[in-house]
This record gives C-alpha cells, structure tokens and sequence, in this order.
C-alpha cells in the first residue's frame, strides 16, 4: 500500500486550478465564474493545508486555510449582490453585458 504523499496533494491542487482557470476563461455565466474563482481558492487550500501537515508543528497552513475559507464567503457574497443587481437592471448574468457598465 502506498503513502499518500506531499506530491499527491500537489497534483490534486493544481487539478483543481487549472479545472478553476478554465472555468473562469471558457464561461461567460457570472455564477459560473464564481465558481472558477472558488475552486482556485479550494486549490490554494489544498496547498496550505498539504504544506502545513509536512511542516513541523506547522498549524501555519490550517489557519491561512481557514483565512481563505473567510474570505472566499465575503468575496462570494459581495460577487452575489453585484450580480443581483447587474440582474435586475439587464435581465441577464452575461458579463459580456457588463461592458456597458464603463463609467
């Protein structure tokens, strides 16, 4: 039986990343990007996580994991209400639209 190493959880991390990058780049969905910019988060903890277990008494990465998770509810809500609100004045969650909203 095999160890599960620091590689494997790199390699999960940067999985999820790139699925993260090419969900961001490929939709046009303001819900779809935000859920690209989740997973590049979740990848971000993997790696803080998977470094913190490998480090000696190293905590370090389980509190700026869940520095992360804190701040990707805040991003995540604060994205919401601007799409919300890009909703009701459109009628649509494309963010090609919002090329209108140049000042």
């Amino acid at each position: 039986m095999t160890q599960i190493g620091l590689e494997h959880y790199l390699i999960v991390a940067a999985v999820v990343f790139c699925t993260g990058l090419a969900v961001m780049m490929l939709k046009r969905n303001a819900v779809g990007i935000l859920i690209g910019v989740e997973l590049i988060l979740n990848a971000a903890n993997i790696n803080f996580v998977a470094f913190g277990r490998y480090r000696v008494g190293g905590l370090d990465g389980q509190m700026a994991a869940a520095f992360v998770i804190v701040l990707a509810a805040a991003e995540a809500a604060v994205l919401l209400a601007i799409f919300l609100s890009f909703y009701s004045a459109h009628a649509t969650i494309d963010v090609d639209k919002g090329a209108e909203l140049k000042g």
